[in-house]
């Protein structure tokens, strides 16, 4: 049966800007016509779904985690699957689903994917893909540009934490869950739904999108250099075994700090503390590869 897609491409996005053509093409040689509308801002796509839930049967987006995450109270409300062109820097909702960063296969799969449940987080009843964290991972936010990320690519993460790594410091928070608190003093508190974040890092060895809970790490360290020692573990996600590291797992978290911070929201700024986190299982359908890719 021939499918009917909003197309939502982010001209912004690190790739976004110079394959409209080519997606047009593979999208309709898979047998999938569309509807384009590309806001100017990725905060009106949620706006421009809703406008179009009675004429498409899929929503495909083209740009990085924060374009995606732009779209998602759209897809939220309206319930339609999202399909995932991985346009941007890191793309980690695409690594995490196994997408593929070519486009022929990206657009295979939007037009031919099976179609599988995810989880999303919610933190202050804003919802995300993959992670949401406060810390230094908002302070490298800030500091990365749109143009250092065309430029970089995901380097552009690792530049940027090498900028504010030496201006970082421990703040004090309090964790609740599961009827515990935790007072730690810490540099980072990342909690995660999905799997990667950042430049492709692993919120934990074996978190997934659809185990229906939350990954939540605190990094307490006294001096940034140590920071330097928990790199590799932060790449595989291994970091949960280090003695400065707190690794906690549960469905709800809440986050004091003694002054409000702002929290990272798939790679954009998008709540503060007082922070209550939760998981909402199988919240939506997306498009995914026919086989899990190894």
């Amino acid at each position: 049966m021939p499918s009917h897609a909003l197309l939502l491409l982010n001209p912004g996005a690190r790739r976004g800007g110079e394959c409209r053509e080519e997606v047009l093409g593979h999208l309709g040689a898979f047998g999938v016509t569309t509807i384009e509308a590309n806001p100017d801002d990725v905060t009106g796509l949620g706006e421009v779904i809703g406008r179009h839930r009675h004429e498409v049967d899929r929503v495909i987006v083209g740009g990085g985690d924060g374009t995606l995450n732009g779209a998602l109270q759209g897809l939220v409300d309206t319930g339609l699957p999202l399909a995932v062109l991985p346009l941007g820097t890191a793309n980690n909702l695409a690594r995490t689903l196994g997408i593929p960063v070519t486009l022929p296969e990206a657009c295979e799969i939007a037009a031919r994917g099976r179609r599988r449940r995810i989880d999303l987080g919610c933190v202050n009843g804003h919802y995300f893909f993959t992670t949401a964290s406060l810390g230094l991972s908002v302070r490298i936010t800030a500091e990365l540009t749109g143009e250092s990320k065309r430029r970089w690519g995901p380097l552009a993460y690792a530049v940027a934490a090498a900028r504010v790594l030496s201006r970082s410091h421990p703040f004090h928070a309090e964790i609740l869950y599961q009827g515990k608190v935790l007072h730690t003093r810490t540099v980072q508190i990342v909690v995660g739904n999905g799997r990667y974040y950042g430049a492709a890092l692993a919120v934990a060895e074996d978190a997934a999108i659809d185990d229906a809970r939350l990954d939540l790490y605190s990094i307490e360290v006294r001096h940034w250099w140590e920071l330097l020692a928990l790199v590799p573990a932060l790449k595989w996600g291994r970091h949960g075994r280090k003695d400065s590291v707190e690794a906690l797992r549960a469905t709800e978290f809440e986050i004091r700090t003694r002054t409000p911070k702002d929290i990272d929201v798939d790679g954009e700024i998008g709540a503060r503390t007082p922070a209550h986190f939760q998981v909402v299982p199988g919240a939506l359908e997306v498009f995914a590869p026919l086989a899990e890719r190894g």
